[in-house]
């Protein structure tokens, strides 16, 4: 297995265990009812590399499709039950793959109102894909009490966060995909 295989099967492996391990801790002495019931957890990206056309709505770049499939396939196993993007070609398109592959529409949201969203993520439970943008993305972890961390830079695309939510509060995980992100300097 190739260096950049075995680091998406790790990386698939743990974002699965991540989940599986907050559902369990939750789960322990409760029914299976309770268990569906339990914390929500939120993934949520950047939209992947975009193509520069000219206009304010481009396409994803080849490389951007890719980075899109591997979302797809990080999230496979996760229990995703709902898709949020904003309404851009860039953020449709990087949630597409997954959505195709679980049969689930893709629900547009606000970016301007991401306390909508982390309400409505709220009141539903389960288990979402938040796809974004760079200032909107660290916003609607922030909207969801989690931790953010310092802002995404223009040309970064290699965050997942996971946001879970209990009666307790928000626990955050950062972890990184894809393309390694160099920051400028």
């Amino acid at each position: 297995m190739n260096a950049a295989r075995h680091g998406f099967a790790v990386l698939a492996t743990l974002v699965a265990l991540t989940a599986t391990m907050v559902l369990a801790e939750h789960a322990v002495g409760q029914t299976a009812h309770a268990v569906h019931s339990g914390p929500t957890v939120v993934y949520l990206v950047r939209h992947a590399e975009r193509a520069e056309d000219g206009t304010d709505d481009p396409p994803l770049s080849t490389a951007g499709e890719a980075r899109a499939r591997l979302v797809a396939d990080m999230l496979r196993d996760a229990g995703v039950e709902r898709v949020h993007t904003t309404d851009y070609k860039r953020t449709r398109a990087t949630a597409a793959p997954l959505s195709e592959r679980l049969g689930l529409p893709l629900e547009t949201y606000e970016g301007g109102d991401l306390t909508g969203l982390a309400e409505r993520i709220r009141a539903e439970g389960g288990r979402h894909l938040v796809v974004g943008h760079s200032n909107t993305t660290p916003e609607a972890v922030a909207a969801l009490a989690g931790e953010p961390g310092r802002p995404i830079d223009e040309m970064e695309y290699d965050r997942l966060y996971v946001v879970t939510l209990t009666p307790d509060g928000a626990a955050t995980v950062l972890l990184r995909f894809g393309a390694p992100f160099s920051p400028p300097g």
